[in-house]
C-alpha cells in the first residue's frame, strides 16, 4: 500500500494525459462552503486537499473576488481551517482551527497577517454564524441538556470526566436512538450558545432535548438570525420516546432576551420543516416544508411567512420539484434554489410575490447560489470537473469561471465523453440515463460496461463529479459506464419518485434492464456479453436482488447492501425509512417485508460477487454484507469479501478509497479482461 500512496503522489509529476484514476481523483482540490462579503465583492471558501502520508484531508480558507482575479489564501496554519465567514465590519475572515487543542473560533484580516484566537469555550466550538452588525456569535457545541443556569457547562465538564474515569466501559440505553449513522448516542446535545468578548457565554436553548443543528449532516444552514439580531429560529427534531421512527423536524423561534424560551412555530404541520430564513429586512421568514409525515423523500415546497406572527403561504405549491437549499435576493423579491432536475442540479428563481419559478441554470450540478452585485456566485461540477466558483448573470448568461484549482489536475488526465440518453422504461414512461465514453475511445471497438446503480433509493446518478462513484475511475480503466436514473429516483417530478415506495424490486428493476438494453441497442461499441453491475446502499440492495433475478451481469459489486429486508429493519437505527417504505413493522405487514426480499432468491444465485461493507455503518449494518458473503460461498459462488473497520456508510480514508478501487477493479477485469469467460455453477 505504501507503495501504492507514493505512486498516487508521483502521479501528478508524470507526463501528461494519462488515463483518469482513483489517485487522479483524489489528488483534485475541493471547493466548498461559499459565503459572499456584505458588498458582495469578494467570495469566501475552503479548500480542501488530499494528504496521502497523513491519510487525511486537509483544508485552508480561500478568498477570491467576485469580479474575478487570483484567488488568496488566507489560512496555512498546521491541520485544517473551516466554517470561515466574514466578521461583521468586513475587514476579517473568522473561521474554525483546532490549533489550540480544541475547535475556537479564530480571526484573519483579509490583507493577511497572523491569525488570532477568538474564543476559549471549554466545550469547543462545532460551528458558528456571526450575528449581522454587531462582533456577537451564535456558537453550535455539545451540553448535557440536563444542566441549565450560568453552571450548566461546568457540570457538563464534570460529567464528562466522571464517564472518562469509570473503570467499567458498559454502554446502558433505556430508549432508542441508542446510536445513529456511524456513532454510538451518549445522550449529550449540540446546543447553540451566545457569544460576545468580556460577557459570559449562554445557552439559548438552554434545557431543549434536541440537536442544534441536527445529527449528523446538520449544519448552520438549519439557524438564521433575524437582521437586527434579536431573534434566531432554527430547525430541530426533539428526541422524544418516538425519535427513531418519527421523522417531524421543526422549526423553533427564541428571542436573545429569553433564552430558553422555544415556541414551536411549526406545530400544525406534522411533517418535516427546515432550512429557515430571513429575508433581508427581517419581515419575512422562508423555510422547506413537507406534507407526508414519516418520508424522508416527500416534496419539500417553499413557504414564505410573516417574521412576527409566523402566519403566510406555502409558495411553489404547482412546483414538481424539490428544493435543497433557499437564498433570498438582496432586495427580498427572489429565492434563489437549487433542486435535482432530470439528471442535473439546477439553480431557480421564484418570485416571492407570485410564485412563479424560472430555471436560471441547467446544466452540470450548481450549488449555493449567492447574489452579488448584479450577478450570481455559485458553486459547479459536472461529469468531467470537480467544484470550481462561478459567476453569471442574474438570467443564467455570461458564465465564467471565477477559480481553476483543478486546471493543472485536469490538463494531466484524460477523461471519457459523456452523454445523457432517454428511454421508455416502466409503464412505457420516460427514463433518463447517462453515458460515459471510455477513455481512448474507438467506436470501432466493442468495450465491457460499467453498470453503475444509486443509492437512496430516492437519489441520482446525474452530471456530476462524485469522490466516491466516479464514473470516469471505469472509463480510465477501459470501461463504459452507465448509470440509469430508475423510477424512484429524484429530479423528475414526485409521482416518479414516489413509484418505488412498496417496490424496490418491481418498478426500479424494470428500468434498469429496459435501460441497459437500449444502451446496448444505441451504442453498438457496448459488449452486451462483458456487463458488471455495482452498487451501494440501495444499490447494493439491488445487486443482490439482481442475482435472483438474471445471470446477464459477468460479476457483481455489492457495497453495503442489503440482503434481508426483513431482519434490516431490527438492525438499523432510523426506523421511520423502512417503516414509510414498507407501509408499517416487519410485524404488523410481514407480507411487504418479504415482497422483493434478496434472501429469498439466493437459491437461484449464479454470479460472482465482490462484497464490501463498514464496520461504523449503522445504516445498513455490516452483518448484512456478512451473510451476503457467507450465501455465496456456501452456495460455491466465486466471491471476496472486503472489510473496512474504520469505514462507515461511505468509504472515506484516501488509502481506503484506493483499495476500494483497486479490489473493484481487479475483480471487474477478472470476469471481463482479456480471455476471461462467464462462470457456470
Amino acid at each position: 500500500m505504501m507503495i501504492t500512496l507514493f505512486l498516487a503522489s508521483a502521479a501528478l509529476q508524470g507526463p501528461a494525459p494519462r488515463p483518469f484514476s482513483v489517485n487522479d481523483m483524489l489528488a483534485m482540490d475541493r471547493v466548498s462552503d461559499l459565503v459572499l462579503s456584505a458588498d458582495g465583492q469578494w467570495a469566501l471558501y475552503n479548500l480542501r486537499s488530499t494528504d496521502l502520508e497523513k491519510n487525511r484531508g486537509t483544508s485552508d480558507v480561500w478568498m477570491v473576488s467576485t469580479t474575478g482575479g487570483e484567488p488568496r489564501r488566507l489560512t496555512s496554519m498546521p491541520g485544517s481551517e473551516s466554517g470561515a465567514r466574514f466578521a461583521h465590519d468586513g475587514k476579517s475572515v473568522l473561521f474554525l482551527s483546532g490549533q489550540s487543542g480544541s475547535s475556537q473560533v479564530w480571526s484573519v484580516g483579509l490583507d493577511g497577517g497572523e491569525p488570532k484566537q477568538l474564543t476559549q469555550e471549554p466545550l469547543g466550538v462545532e460551528s458558528f454564524q456571526p450575528f449581522p452588525g454587531d462582533a456577537r456569535l451564535l456558537l453550535a457545541m455539545e451540553v448535557w441538556h440536563e444542566y441549565t443556569g450560568p453552571d450548566a457547562v461546568q457540570k457538563s465538564l464534570q460529567k464528562d470526566a466522571d464517564i472518562a474515569a469509570r473503570k467499567a466501559s458498559g454502554r446502558l440505553y433505556d430508549s432508542l436512538l441508542f446510536r445513529h449513522w456511524d456513532s454510538w448516542e451518549d445522550g449529550k446535545r449540540s446546543h447553540i450558545f451566545v457569544w460576545q468578548a468580556g460577557a459570559a457565554t449562554y445557552d439559548l436553548v438552554s434545557g431543549f432535548d434536541g440537536d442544534v443543528p441536527t445529527k449528523p449532516f446538520g449544519g448552520m444552514e438549519e439557524v438564521t438570525i433575524k437582521p437586527n439580531g434579536s431573534e434566531v429560529v432554527f430547525a430541530s427534531l426533539l428526541y422524544t420516546g418516538d425519535a427513531a421512527w418519527a421523522y417531524n423536524t421543526e422549526l423553533y423561534h427564541v428571542r436573545l432576551e429569553a433564552p430558553g424560551a422555544l415556541a414551536n412555530i411549526t406545530e400544525g404541520n406534522p411533517a418535516w420543516d427546515g432550512n429557515p430564513s430571513y429575508s433581508p429586512d427581517g419581515t419575512q421568514l422562508a423555510y422547506l416544508r413537507m406534507r407526508r409525515p414519516g418520508y424522508e423523500s416527500d416534496r419539500r415546497a417553499i413557504s414564505v411567512v410573516n417574521a412576527k406572527t409566523f402566519t403566510g403561504r406555502e409558495l411553489t405549491v404547482d412546483w414538481d420539484r424539490s428544493p435543497d437549499e433557499i437564498v433570498w435576493s438582496r432586495d427580498g423579491k427572489t429565492l434563489w434554489c437549487t433542486a435535482d432536475d432530470l439528471g442535473n442540479k439546477s439553480i431557480f428563481a421564484v418570485d416571492v410575490a407570485t410564485g412563479a419559478v424560472r430555471r436560471v441554470l441547467g446544466k452540470g450540478t450548481n450549488a449555493a447560489p449567492r447574489e452579488a452585485q448584479g450577478k450570481l456566485v455559485y458553486l459547479h461540477d459536472n461529469l468531467k470537473a470537480p467544484v470550481e466558483i462561478y459567476s453569471a448573470g442574474l438570467d443564467g448568461k455570461d458564465t465564467r469561471a471565477l477559480t481553476q484549482h483543478n486546471a493543472k489536475q485536469l490538463a494531466a488526465t484524460r477523461m471519457g465523453d459523456f452523454e445523457q440518453f432517454q428511454f421508455l422504461g416502466y409503464r412505457n414512461e420516460p427514463v433518463y440515463g447517462f453515458l460515459v465514453k471510455p477513455v481512448n475511445f474507438d467506436p470501432k471497438q466493442k468495450y465491457p460496461v460499467a453498470f453503475l446503480i444509486h443509492g437512496g433509493p430516492q437519489g441520482s446518478f446525474g452530471d456530476h463529479f462524485h469522490y466516491r462513484w466516479n464514473p470516469q475511475a471505469y472509463a480510465g480503466a477501459g470501461y463504459a459506464a452507465i448509470m440509469i436514473d430508475f423510477h424512484g429516483s429524484t429530479g423528475y417530478g414526485q409521482t416518479f419518485t414516489d413509484t418505488i415506495n412498496g417496490d424496490w424490486g418491481g418498478a426500479p428493476y424494470i428500468d434498469l434492464m429496459k435501460g441497459l438494453d437500449a444502451a446496448l441497442e444505441q451504442y453498438a461499441f457496448l459488449d452486451k456479453d462483458r456487463c458488471v453491475a455495482l452498487g451501494a446502499s440501495y444499490g447494493g440492495y439491488m445487486i443482490n436482488w439482481i442475482n435472483g433475478q438474471t445471470d446477464r451481469f459477468r460479476a457483481l459489486v455489492c457495497h453495503a447492501g442489503n440482503i434481508d429486508e426483513r431482519l434490516a429493519y431490527y438492525d438499523t437505527e432510523e426506523l421511520w425509512f423502512p417503516e414509510w417504505e414498507r407501509g408499517g413493522t416487519p410485524w404488523e405487514v410481514p407480507e411487504s417485508y418479504a415482497h422483493h426480499n434478496p434472501i429469498d432468491h439466493v437459491h437461484k444465485w449464479a454470479t460472482p460477487t465482490l462484497v464490501i461493507h463498514g464496520a461504523n455503518d449503522f445504516r445498513v449494518v455490516d452483518t448484512q454484507g456478512m451473510s451476503t458473503f457467507t450465501a455465496l460461498q456456501r452456495r460455491g459462488i466465486p466471491s471476496r469479501f472486503l472489510h473496512f473497520p474504520d469505514e462507515n456508510h461511505w468509504i472515506l480514508k484516501p488509502a481506503n478509497s484506493i483499495q476500494w478501487h483497486q479490489t473493484v477493479l481487479e475483480w471487474m477485469n477478472r470476469w471481463t479482461g482479456p480471455g476471461s469467460t462467464k462462470w457456470k455453477p
